[in-house]
């Protein structure tokens, strides 16, 4: 999974170098989903909004107002708009729920990418047509708007910045994801893509979002982030904290089932590492980090500590972060699963650096002198560079191995 972040206004038919170029772009058909509960007060006044949006881009754009068993006048309403207007449709459902009322849209869908935005349009609406083009063209499968990329002119409050960064960064740490915004309401997809993962989705409700993009990063889909300024609606009756809580629960709850079936969902395993070339550079790449670090372990750990202890807690420290760099960067595992098992793997290594390093301790043992702790240093560093070399053979053919034969399998399947 390539994932990349760029300014919804700096996308465009040229906004990639291998992206074709046509004359006359053939109109893309786009089914924008408005999900909406209880919304009498702002549902014409958004619609009006999203239709002369939509009337000045590129894509042939139908509106579908998504009823979540609204009890006020939003059926009335919604239903005199798609009366009124050719572009607009209004889709009824019995039970609650914005992941319920996407996934049935989207899955009936026939246009050639689906997309959301909340009613409240807190996202600017003119990122469509950008987002739309990078899925046309193949950039991407997925792409969604941001607003917790850098120079962006966000306006919410305190509570609710500190409790989406917190989440997002939950994210990153639990399940491994690289994207920025998960809830941001605001996202678009192709056609292929949702037939894809739409099956595999259970939320119903709020983490919907969340599930359906880790589902398409672990996959190996394309995400494109489109940085875009965003204004809080301070009438929403979203219960923030509620609903972080549900999120937390559905976090639990995937990343479980994951690790239950060992990974087996929609081509975790058949995304493809990067080649042996690039393999060996990004191996230097977190070489360089994880050496870097053990020396500033040692440094520190050897003021309070024997040369051996230091040496000892350096060296774990460091391969624990080596397997995990190595993981994600120099293998493109993106998934939590077997994730224990390679740190094991990766530790069972560890006996052959501290091999290494406690034979270099023992040639300078004898070392003194103001210099003799940068000498011990130097001796350590080059048998521990030296182990490092050992080491991608190791995790090359025997720590990652299960992820590179069954990628093999599927290449010569396919």
């Amino acid at each position: 999974m390539r994932q990349h972040s760029i300014p919804w206004d700096q996308a465009g038919p040229h906004a990639h170098p291998f992206t074709a170029t046509h004359d006359a772009p053939t109109s893309t058909n786009v089914d924008l989903v408005v999900p909406v509960y209880n919304e009498e007060a702002s549902l014409a006044t958004s619609v009006a909004t999203l239709l002369r949006a939509t009337s000045e881009g590129d894509s042939h754009v139908t509106i579908i107002i998504a009823d979540n068993a609204s009890t006020d006048a939003t059926p009335t309403i919604a239903e005199a708009l798609a009366e009124k207007h050719p572009d607009v449709r209004y889709v009824r459902l019995e039970q609650k729920g914005r992941g319920r009322a996407l996934s049935k849209v989207w899955s009936a869908s026939d246009a050639d990418v689906v997309a959301y935005t909340d009613v409240d349009l807190a996202t600017d609406i003119r990122a469509l047509d950008p987002m739309v083009e990078v899925i046309r063209s193949g950039i991407a499968d997925v792409a969604i708007a941001s607003r917790l990329l850098p120079g962006l002119d966000i306006s919410r409050g305190v509570k609710r910045e500190v409790i989406s960064r917190c989440y997002n960064r939950l994210l990153r740490l639990s399940l491994g994801v690289g994207y920025s915004d998960a809830q941001c309401g605001f996202k678009a997809m192709s056609a292929e893509a949702a037939k894809k993962l739409l099956p595999l989705v259970e939320d119903t409700a709020w983490f919907f979002d969340t599930e359906l993009l880790t589902r398409a990063e672990w996959a190996g889909l394309r995400i494109h982030e489109f940085g875009t300024d965003w204004v809080d609606d301070p009438d929403s009756s979203v219960d923030v904290l509620a609903t972080a809580w549900a999120d937390v629960k559905g976090i639990h709850r995937l990343r479980r089932t994951i690790l239950r079936s060992g990974g087996q969902t929609l081509g975790i395993d058949d995304v493809p590492a990067p080649n042996t070339g690039a393999q060996i550079l990004h191996f230097i790449d977190v070489g360089i980090v994880s050496t870097l670090l053990y020396a500033v372990l040692f440094l520190f750990g050897v003021q309070m500590f024997s040369p051996t202890v230091a040496n000892l807690g350096a060296l774990l420290i460091s391969t624990v972060a080596n397997t995990g760099l190595n993981r994600r960067h120099t293998f493109g595992v993106r998934s939590p699963h077997h994730g224990l098992a390679a740190q094991i793997k990766g530790l069972a290594s560890f006996a052959l650096c501290l091999g290494f390093t406690s034979a270099g301790l023992a040639i300078s043992a004898n070392f003194t002198g103001p210099l003799a702790s940068v000498g011990t240093l130097a001796v350590l560093t080059s048998a521990n560079l030296l182990a490092t070399i050992v080491r991608f053979v190791l995790l090359r053919t025997w720590v990652f191995a299960i992820g590179a034969h069954h990628n093999s399998r599927s290449a010569h399947h396919g």
